[in-house]
């Protein structure tokens, strides 16, 4: 059979857990660091595919189009090998398995995450120096980090619970594929929903914000990071450590 039934998944990601809590710290954090370079060539890509636009339509338009090509970084992430905090959220099955241990799982989001920021943060540099984004690639950067910087509190978690729900289903569909082509459209579908939708994903905001203000936004690094970040990292955990996986133990496993 080409699918593994949604119980097989289930002790797919337990057994994914363990292996990820059982990382090495240096190996967590340089897989960390490639995983936020990947989602940070996603959101580039983004940027690029909606700058420019003139009306309504083109703005749609403009919008699918880079919603479609954001997923190639989670396509990269799970393909070529590499540890997404976001992603990783899944580990609370194998702690609710009593497979790991709370310490085990803490380290490596908090080591997942450090290394996530700072390969998105170089990713961001490079593409802000590389002379690509001049004119109305410049002007969207900046838009887009300056939005984010000014969205109500509430609302940047309610859109990170909905964006990591559908991030983790990603994860969670991919891995019930057995076939390379299978595993690339599980992923491609639910991450360019929340894309198009526009929901929050903290690692893919450590690019956008950090490359908007490396091309002039007005935006400081702590507007950064307490008006976007941290409710939308809070919304990750919600809807990417606790709903989902919640559901699945409890509906597969408990």
């Amino acid at each position: 059979m080409g699918v593994n039934t949604p119980k097989e998944i289930t002790d797919i990601w337990i057994n994914n857990g363990v292996n990820k809590a059982n990382l090495k710290i240096g190996k967590m954090l340089v897989l960390g660091i490639m995983a936020g370079a990947f989602i940070g060539f996603g959101s580039f890509v983004f940027v690029l595919a909606t700058s420019g636009i003139t009306d309504a339509y083109q703005a749609v338009i403009g919008k699918l189009i880079g919603a479609s090509l954001f997923p190639v970084g989670l396509m990269m992430v799970i393909l070529c090998g590499a540890e997404l905090f976001t992603g990783n959220n899944l580990m609370t099955l194998a702690l609710m398995d009593k497979k790991i241990t709370a310490a085990q799982m803490l380290k490596n989001w908090g080591v997942v995450y450090i290394g996530n920021l700072i390969g998105s943060v170089l990713v961001a540099a490079l593409f802000a120096k590389s002379g690509l984004l001049i004119d109305a690639f410049a002007e969207r950067a900046v838009a887009i980090a300056t939005a984010k910087s000014n969205m109500p509190f509430d609302a940047a978690i309610i859109r990170g619970v909905l964006c990591n729900m559908l991030v983790v289903l990603a994860c969670w569909m991919q891995a019930g594929a057995k076939e390379l082509i299978g595993k690339i459209f599980a992923i491609w579908f639910p991450i360019m929903l929340f894309v198009f939708a526009g929901f929050e994903h903290s690692i893919a905001n450590m690019t956008y914000i950090p490359m908007g203000i490396f091309l002039g936004a007005e935006v400081g690094w702590g507007a950064f990071i307490i008006n976007n970040l941290l409710p939308v990292t809070i919304g990750n955990l919600i809807g990417g450590a606790l709903i989902v996986p919640g559901a699945y133990y409890y509906a597969y496993k408990k």
